[in-house]
């Protein structure tokens, strides 16, 4: 059990991922004197029939349900994603009063050109390889799927339009993270997404020199884990921090 926070993290893994890629995140921010939750998605962690059967909305719903538990604890709660995950917070954040945003090489956009007939290839192809992993540093494993469901990619072609058509419903302060080399959200569309349709104007944007896609388990994660700890204490005045985050240099962040 962690201890009562007056302020709450939703955090969110990215498609056929896991909990793991973002769990060292998580435990910063727990050091930094949050309370964190980190739901497994339905359909992830498990097969990828079971995947392939998950609508997007209850991969919505999942997470919705941990920053409603959240917020029935906590004075404040924030919302923060990796990838797909990033999606989920921004949609949150269009439906609900969260304090801030923080999201990491979020994805908006399917690059991929075939995407554009996932509505039919879901009935003719199966399958397509997996798109985890991509990590600069060696070592590192975030879990997943080593096959993408075809069906599940049309989930998430819809999950991103609708979240694109919900993104001028949020006002939070939004801090976005992203990999100048990103192997899986390739172009610079999401971000331009962001940019042109966000409803809120304080947007920050912080540039990942030494990281691929998944940067919360690469070079960058340290950038990435004291800056979002200071962005969220900023903008929702939290004044409590561990000994652990203060050994780490946390607590001297404006």
């Amino acid at each position: 059990m962690e201890a009562p926070s007056a302020v709450g993290v939703a955090l969110c893994h990215g498609f056929t991922g896991e909990p793991t890629a973002v769990e060292p995140w998580a435990d910063a921010l727990r050091d930094a004197g949050f309370r964190v939750t980190v739901p497994l998605l339905p359909g992830h962690g498990t097969s990828i029939g079971d995947l392939a059967r998950i609508p997007w909305r209850r991969w919505y719903d999942a997470y919705e349900s941990a920053y409603l538990e959240l917020a029935r604890e906590c004075d404040t709660v924030v919302a923060a994603g990796l990838s797909m995950g990033g999606a989920l917070a921004l949609r949150l954040a269009a439906h609900h009063p969260v304090a801030a945003v923080t999201v990491v090489n979020p994805a908006l956009v399917v690059d991929d050109p075939r995407s554009r007939l996932s509505a039919v290839l879901r009935y003719v192809m199966k399958t397509v390889p997996g798109i985890h992993n991509d990590i600069k540093r060696s070592g590192q494993d975030e879990g997943g799927y080593e096959l993408v469901p075809v069906a599940a990619a049309h989930q998430l072609k819809l999950l991103f339009r609708d979240t694109v058509t919900a993104l001028p419903r949020a006002s939070a302060p939004l801090l976005v993270f992203r990999s100048t080399v990103d192997r899986v959200v390739t172009s610079e569309r999401s971000v331009e997404a962001i940019t042109a349709r966000y409803g809120g104007t304080d947007i920050r944007l912080v540039r990942l020199t030494d990281s691929y896609h998944v940067a919360t388990l690469d070079n960058d994660a340290e950038t990435i884990f004291t800056r979002s700890a200071a962005f969220f204490r900023e903008m929702t005045g939290a004044g409590q921090h561990s000994s652990n985050a203060k050994a780490q240099g946390l607590g001297d962040l404006a």
